[in-house]
């Protein structure tokens, strides 16, 4: 008996959009069933099976929410994709969190489409239950009042994981390097937590000195040592009901991990001096910027709370592998400081826009935050030149290549040396081309066929990139071809 063509459930008020997942999905040998509202998608799974359904949030479809929730309610095992025609990130964290399978932004890549709806399936094959209830942000993810900024698709696998493990009450782990906005990360899993309404106590574990690390996070009793007049509650006593932050937890001493380890598996601890216990109800979520694994592997940090701790890892990119959003956090910072320092600037000027895009950024977002303001301090007009920003020589530095780049670098001179002898005349033109064609197709890749995004990326025009790609015969859909069989 041959078994049933899987089911899939599109709806969208768009019927472009609509024929765009027929035309893109065909491939797979679905059943696709179209609907454009709440009753269409009641009479499509009354008594009917479905795998996988799509569901699209933009406006004017803002009945969107009503029909995900309707589907979960009727369909609660079958994954649920959501699209919308802009990137938000409080929506992607809320769809998220509410247990949507993945998020997707229009216009849908067929490619990645493709490939989500295939994941879809496998669950669906493997018998697994939906994604736990999560939730999603625009571009912008607001926690505690400072937002989390970018639409990368670096940082919107960073809002999906939020709202993955926001409503799940384990404890998380937060990498990154210093500057990337760790604290961001945690505020904003604990605000879309059950644990919400209850304290957010950060503890920054390298700043504070330790010998008072200990008291500062249980507390002490009075006389428990010099100048100790009172009893003190600790950060774990506070934050009862709620989450503790413990940030740069790598630097915590062997003695106060033993002790933290004990808290979490037992949700008590003594003060500093007292016998009485304290029980509690803390959630952790720890960050650090250095390796946990080879410190593990050195005995410099316990493998015991290492496993504790990580019971959900979430990791942030650097800000220079997401260098597309820089433009927005850069008007981000230039709004806020307008506000703070009474200025009016307007704008960036293009060639500052693109320093800013090209920079290294050891220091991340904070470094950019700092520029900003220096920039916004030093300028006379309401236009930021590429004047007004610091010599930066820890960002301006130049790389000192590493092995393998040497070797590229011999390479392009040795290409330069033989076109200089076999194509007098010609060798600026030759290389000229073969670095179009390599920048252009790996930025078209990075952006995942997105000709605006990669235009952005490269510092340059739309309308230049599309005349690079004319001149060397290729179209996006022949460039994602290319990708594809390369693959």
């Amino acid at each position: 008996m041959k078994c049933a063509m899987p089911r899939l459930i599109v709806v969208d008020e768009e019927a472009g959009l609509l024929a765009a997942c027929r035309s893109s999905l065909q491939s797979l040998e679905l059943e696709i069933t179209t609907c454009t509202g709440a009753s269409d998608v009641l009479q499509a799974v009354q008594g009917q099976r479905v795998d996988v359904a799509i569901v699209d949030l933009s406006p004017p479809n803002l009945a969107g929410l009503e029909v995900y929730e309707l589907l979960r309610r009727a369909l609660p095992d079958v994954p649920v994709i959501v699209t919308s025609a802009t990137f938000n990130t409080q929506t992607a964290i809320e769809a998220m969190k509410r247990g949507a399978f993945d998020y997707l932004v229009k216009p849908l890549d067929g490619n990645r489409l493709r490939g989500v709806v295939c994941r879809a399936l496998e669950l669906m094959q493997l018998s697994m239950t939906t994604v736990s209830n999560v939730s999603v942000a625009p571009g912008t993810v607001e926690a505690a009042g400072e937002p989390m900024i970018g639409q990368s698709p670096a940082m919107q696998e960073v809002y999906k994981a939020i709202g993955r493990v926001a409503s799940q009450d384990v404890n998380v782990l937060v990498l990154g390097e210093s500057g990337t906005g760790k604290e961001l990360v945690a505020r904003a899993v604990h605000h879309y937590s059950r644990r919400g309404e209850r304290p957010f106590v950060p503890i920054n574990c390298a700043a504070i000195p330790e010998a008072l690390l200990e008291s500062e996070l249980f507390g002490h009793e009075k006389g428990a040592f010099t100048g100790a007049e009172h009893r003190r509650t600790g950060k774990f006593e506070h934050a009862h009901g709620g989450t503790v932050f413990l940030d740069e937890i790598a630097d915590m001493s062997p003695a106060t991990q033993a002790k933290v380890l004990r808290l979490i598996q037992q949700q008590q601890f003594e003060r500093v001096g007292g016998t009485e216990t304290v029980a509690t109800d803390v959630r952790i979520i720890a960050a650090t910027n250095r390796n946990l694994t080879e410190m593990v592997a050195e005995s410099s940090f316990r493998q015991d709370l290492f496993y504790r701790i990580n019971g959900f890892t979430i990791e942030l990119p650097p800000l220079r592998k997401r260098p597309g959003d820089v433009a927005l956090l850069t008007d981000h910072y230039i709004q806020r400081f307008n506000r703070e320092m009474s200025r009016h600037v307007r704008a960036v000027a293009p060639e500052a826009l693109h320093w800013l895009q090209m920079n290294a950024w050891p220091g991340n977002v904070r470094e950019l935050q700092s520029t900003i303001k220096y920039a916004m301090i030093k300028a006379a007009g309401d236009v930021l030149t590429l004047g007004c920003f610091p010599p930066n020589p820890l960002s301006e530095a130049p790389h000192v290549p590493d092995t393998a780049h040497r070797s590229e670098l011999a390479s392009l001179e040795k290409l330069t040396r033989d076109l200089l002898r076999s194509q007098p005349g010609m060798a600026y033109r030759r290389i000229s081309a073969l670095v179009d064609e390599v920048v252009v197709q790996e930025s078209l890749a990075y952006a995942n066929g997105n000709q605006l995004q990669a235009a952005a990326l490269l510092g340059i025009s739309r309308t230049t990139l599309r005349a690079k790609l004319r001149s060397m015969g290729l179209t996006v859909q022949k460039q994602i071809a290319i990708d594809r069989d390369a693959g």
